[in-house]
């Protein structure tokens, strides 16, 4: 059926031009597609996922992560500085000890709502 949608999609294909022209105009620009790309490539690893919900739990440092985690200070703080390239975590700092919390109210969306997808 979906191959057969598709031939008969294909013979009116000036039947859509302004669905196609108003969806072009609302396309974000390149830049913003790519940072988009690389938002949602972080989530890809799942170690970076689990740091995420841990931090959705509670703000850490990187020795509290690690061995949470069961690794190391050095494979975290890895992962932590591609998080916050991203801007999905944000760092404080206490006396010698960085703290780690979620950026801000997006990413915990963005968890919620990944988790609630996965458990339907």
């Amino acid at each position: 059926m979906g191959d057969h949608y598709t031939v008969e999609c294909c013979d009116f294909i000036h039947a859509h031009e302004e669905l196609v022209a108003r969806v072009r105009q609302e396309m974000p620009g390149e830049d913003t597609l790519y940072d988009l790309t690389e938002l949602f490539r972080i989530f890809g690893d799942s170690t970076r996922v689990r740091i995420l919900y841990v931090l959705f739990e509670a703000e850490m440092c990187v020795c509290d992560i690690a061995q949470l985690l069961g690794m190391t200070q050095s494979a975290i703080s890895h992962q932590l500085r591609a998080l916050k390239n991203v801007r999905l975590v944000k760092a404080r700092r206490e006396g010698k000890t960085v703290f780690y919390a979620l950026a801000d109210d997006h990413v915990k969306t963005i968890i919620n709502q990944g988790l609630e997808h996965v458990r339907e």
